[in-house]
Parts: structure tokens; sequence; C-alpha cells
């Protein structure tokens, strides 16, 4: 993996300083420790950090064409590059290099926009093609490769891998965007394409953005949707059978590197699979690392070690403490806008971990969006076979009241939280869905926001999120949908976030293979059936993985990457937690009701109720708010 930045004068062709660009290539360091440079040109800048996997000696960047016209500087892994090379050089191309970088330059030159439909992997990267006075900017399809962007008011255009390459820039817009505070407390994450300020933006994945100089910045351009065209099969062995071909292959592609490889296990099916598809196709043991807790609750790694045996890997784990809070500032420096997923302190680890031992990991993420393994898919299949019998007419006043009336239960596991279902039965099928996945609901943010706030939102609530998606989506499946919504939203403005950044801070290259994108387009037209069928989720997956994997981590509950924050701060970040969210930053802000700030406090503090997910979403907001707090002294 590697660290992207460029700036780019829309109208002139001012001279920009090799210091700027150095500065902005310099803050995403740790994204490639193993070389840098800058090409600058009058008009365009361009940096690059490189994290060496192919073509160690060589594939340096900025990188050309032949006759130096065409500059790209590029983040990912195109992992069918030898086929394309080949076909580019039958066309004519000539290369210098045997990395993937060189055949994105010549992708362009053969095929304009449309090369980013003949790459397969993840990537985010800009091209300055000068006899075209041409800018083009892509994304990968699933987003797994990051890119922001900015138009300054000098009518300058900016971009990089990570937004602290941005803030070097004195005159990046930094205001905050009130609506992002809104989605911000509703997903824990500031989702595509906007970012916690005005004017900043995140590049959609599978999309492009193509900028002619002297034009002003047009609206990036989509180039690949989850399809969802339905796939026939003859018989369930058939469909086994053809999903664990179309895995290993996917696997197989990304076991290419000249680096030491490996793979997370984290005891889960998805890790499981994948370090299953690995032993097959290498002679060596797999390299497998797992990071289990203190807390029996929280730790997985009895199932990992399972599978580590199975396979025979080099299996290498550690154990973090329940206490392992001391990682707070280190990732509101990594995630430079706010962010709420707690488990950023273990995946940060367990990266740490596979440092030591690879540069290159593959990880199972994605199986749960696109086979539907979270329990929320299941409760919210549940819930809709209600909404399709009563129209929301009679639905919104009965359970409404009811959710009113009913006590609310943070102790209880869900099947016995009978309030969450009654709210969710009184919205529509997309509102109950985003209830279900809000950190904080709707009541909760209104009794949090300051009326100042409120004002400023003028009405925009994070529902708009999902309309967008909904209105655009391929498929009206109930469950297609609300995966549809959570690949779209969850997993690019979540996990793929996460991993991207804590992978990163330690120089370790995070693939996905669950996320090929021609995996993706097969799995996406199986029928909703096959994935939740009855209360089993990933039953495909599941009954596919059977030859190869125990029961034991195939049917077990899930369980998650979790930490134990109500623990936490109801003991030793008791007193953070005071001086924190009950300090000058917060109060100064203007953006938060204090009253029910303090009471929230209390009451968790007492034990009376469960505000854990309140609190650290506060404490991540009130981390970033203190460092734009440093950089405006």
């Amino acid at each position: 993996m590697c660290g992207i930045v460029g700036v780019f004068d829309l109208q002139g062709k001012r001279a920009f300083s090799r210091e700027l660009i150095s500065q902005m290539n310099e803050t995403q360091h740790h994204r490639g420790p193993d070389e840098g440079g800058i090409h600058i040109e009058p008009g365009v800048g361009f940096g690059h950090r490189r994290l060496s996997i192919i073509d160690l000696s060589s594939g340096q960047q900025p990188l050309f064409n032949e006759d130096g016209s065409v500059v790209v500087t590029y983040n990912g892994e195109i992992y069918n590059f030898s086929e394309l090379s080949d076909e580019l050089k039958a066309c004519g191309h000539i290369f210098k290099t045997h990395c993937d970088t060189e055949v994105i330059v010549h992708a362009w030159e053969e095929w304009g926009e449309a090369c980013v439909e003949r790459f397969r992997g993840m990537f985010a990267f800009a091209i300055w093609d000068r006899n075209q006075q041409t800018l083009f900017l892509a994304r990968d399809r699933l987003g797994i490769k990051p890119l922001f962007y900015a138009v300054l008011p000098d009518n300058s255009f900016a971009f990089s891998s990570e937004l602290k390459a941005l803030k070097i820039l004195d005159n990046l817009p930094r205001e905050i965007d009130p609506t992002c505070i809104e989605d911000y407390f509703t997903f824990g994450y500031v989702p595509e394409p906007k970012t916690i300020f005005k004017n900043v933006y995140k590049l959609r994945p599978g999309h492009t953005l193509l900028i002619k100089h002297g034009d002003s910045v047009p609206e990036p351009q989509e180039y690949w949707d989850i399809p969802f065209t339905p796939v026939n099969y003859v018989s369930e062995a058939a469909l086994k059978e053809e999903l664990i071909q179309r895995m290993r292959e996917a696997v197989n592609i990304r076991m290419v590197a000249e680096v030491p490889l490996g793979a997370f296990l984290s005891g889960g099916v998805d890790s499981s699979a994948i370090v299953a598809m690995m032993a097959q196709q290498q002679e060596k043991p797999v390299h497998t690392c797992a990071i289990g807790f203190d807390v029996k609750q929280f730790n997985e790694t009895e199932f990992a070690t399972q599978v580590a045996v199975q396979y025979k890997t080099d299996h290498v784990e550690e154990i973090v403490g329940s206490d392992d809070f001391d990682l707070l500032d280190t990732l509101a420096d990594l995630y430079d806008e706010p962010y709420a997923d707690s488990s950023a302190i273990p995946t940060y680890r367990v990266c740490q971990l596979a440092k030591k031992h690879v540069t290159v990991a593959l990880s199972g993420d994605g199986g749960d969006e696109h086979f539907a393994g979270y329990r929320r898919y299941r409760w919210h299949m549940n819930e809709e076979k209600i909404r399709q019998i009563l129209p929301l007419s009679i639905r919104k006043p009965l359970f409404g009241a009811l959710g009113k009336l009913y006590p609310k239960a943070d102790w209880a596991p869900r099947v016995f939280r009978a309030k969450t279902t009654f709210q969710g039965l009184a919205r529509s099928s997309v509102e109950a869905y985003l209830h279900t996945v809000s950190l904080l609901s709707d009541e909760q943010r209104d009794s949090l926001f300051s009326d100042e706030l409120k004002t400023a939102l003028k009405g925009y609530k994070s529902i708009e999120t999902f309309n967008y998606y909904v209105n655009k989506s391929p498929t009206k499946d109930p469950l297609a949908l609300i995966q549809y919504l959570d690949m779209k939203t969850y997993l690019v403005g979540d996990i793929l976030t996460k991993v991207d950044r804590a992978s990163m801070a330690h120089a370790l290259e995070v693939r996905v293979p669950l996320l090929d994108h021609k995996f993706i387009e097969w799995v996406s037209g199986l029928p909703s059936n096959v994935k939740l069928k009855g209360q089993e989720g990933k039953y495909i997956l599941k009954k596919s993985l059977e030859p190869y994997l125990p029961n034991d981590v195939l049917y077990r509950p899930k369980m998650g990457f979790g930490v134990p924050l109500a623990k936490w701060f109801r003991g030793p970040l008791k007193g953070k937690i005071q001086q924190s969210l009950l300090g000058d930053t917060i109060r100064r802000s203007g953006l938060f009701n204090m009253n029910y700030v303090e009471k929230v406090i209390t009451q968790h503090q007492s034990g009376a109720r469960d505000y854990s997910v309140i609190i650290w979403s506060l404490l991540m907001f009130n981390a970033f708010l203190e460092r734009e707090l440093e950089a405006a002294a």
C-alpha cells in the first residue's frame, strides 16, 4: 500500500512549491515508509509514499509513460496486472518495470476513462495527462482504498489518501458541516462523499472524476455498482461447489507478493475461510495472527487456535488487556475526523501484531455484508414479516405507543428488548433499518444536540443518506436492499476505513478476497433465501465450508470484535470522562445540550443505564475538536 497526494491549478499554470508537496507527502509517511517521490511541473504537483510489495527494485512513483506525457500516483494493488500488461504490450506499449503501477498509465493511454473497468483490485489513483490537459482520479469499486479531495479558494484542486495531508494546506476549508455531526452520531462515522468539513469530500467507491484544465470541477461519475443480477443454479450441491471455486480463485490472485504474506485469523467464519483457502494453495505454513482479550465474552482465540491447528499454520496470538485504552489519543490522530467504532482498538493491535511477521495480510472483511451474516439482518426480516401484513397507518400509532410505554432494557438480550422492536415496527422498512444501525436513536440525538445545532441542521436527518441509495438501488428485495445499504455506507465508512487506517499506521497491506468485485457480482445475484435461511445467516457460505472448517467455528454465535466500554467508563476511565466531556472544549463548541451530557455520564457511572455508546461517541468527537482547536491556535 501507499499514500498519494497532489495539487492541480484549475485555471492557470502556477508553480507549486516542492516544499508544500513534500510536507503533504510526509504526513502520510506511515503509509509508505520504503520510498518517497515527487513530480512537479507548471500547474501540477504529485507526491507518493511507497510500501514496496511487487517489483521491489523498480516501480518508484510518480511513474510515467514512454514519453513522460502521462504521470500517475497510485495506491493499491491491481491483481490482473500481468494479463493487462500482456494485452497492452500487444497494442504496442513499452514497459520499463514489472509492477502493476505502469499498467495504469498505459491503460489510460489505450482506453481512457474506461481503463478502470479493466482493473481487478483495490486502488485510488490520479493521472495527469499533459497532452490532453486532464486530471483523472479514480477509486476502486468497493472503496477499499481512500481518496479525499477539495477545491480550494485559490482555484486549485488538492487530493490525498488521508485527510491529514489536506490539512497541511493553509487555505483548506475547515468549517465543520453540521449535517456531518448528525451523520456521525447516527452512523458512528461520516459517510461518503462527505467529510466533517464543508467543501472537502471523499470520492465515492466505484467513481471517477475527470477534470479538464480551464473547466470547473464536474460531478464524479459512477462506473460500477453491485448488479444483483439473478444467478441460476441447478442444485445446492452445485452452488456450494461453485462458491468454493470462486472464493479460492479470489484468494489465489491475492497471494502474489515479494514480501512475507499471511492472514488475520479471528476464529470467525470469514477469516477462517480465507485461511482454509490459502492453506490449500501453498506448501509452506500460512502465517496467521490473532488478538485475544482477557475478558472471556470478548475472546475468540480458542476458535482461531482450532483452525490454526487444523491447517498447521504458523500461528501467533497476543492477549490484549481489558484496560487497553491507551490508544484513545492515537485513534483521534489516525482517523482525522470523528470515528466511533471502538473495535478500532483491537484492529490496531492485530495489525501491530501482524506487522511483526508479515508485510501483507489477507482479511475476511465483507463476508457479513454480502452473505447476510449480521444478526440485525435476521431481526429486520422478522420484523419485515409484520410490516408486510400491517400497513404503516396501523403500525405507526399502535407500535409507536407501545414503544413509548415499554421500559428500555439495555441489560437484556436483544430478544427481550421489545421497546426496540416496537420502535422498529412503527417505522417504514428503511427507517426501521436506520433505527437498528444507529448509534444514537432519533430521540437521543434530539436530546443531545443544542438548539443552535438543531437550527444549523435546517431539518436535515441522516435518513437522507439511506434514501439516496434506496433511490438508486438495483434491487427491491427486502434483504438485498439492506445489504446494499450496508455495502454503500457501513462497509466503506466504518469497516474498510478502520482497517485501512489501522493497517497503514503500521505499513501493513491488507487484502480482502471476499470483496473481489467479480466474486461480489456473483454473490449479489444469489437468492436471499440461500444467504439467510430461516434464522441462519450465511447459510450457503457455511454449508459450502463444512468440509473445510469445524462446526464450532461455523455455527457458534457471532461474537464480534468488541471492547468492554461500559466497564472502562465506570472504572479506570471515570475521571477522564468527567474531564473530557464536561470540560471547556465540549461546552464552548455550543453543539451539545450539556444538561443531557451530564445526565448520561451520571446515569452510566451509577450503573442505572448503559450509555457507553453515547459516551464513546462523545469522547471521540471531543478528541477531534481538541485537535482542531490546537491546529487553529
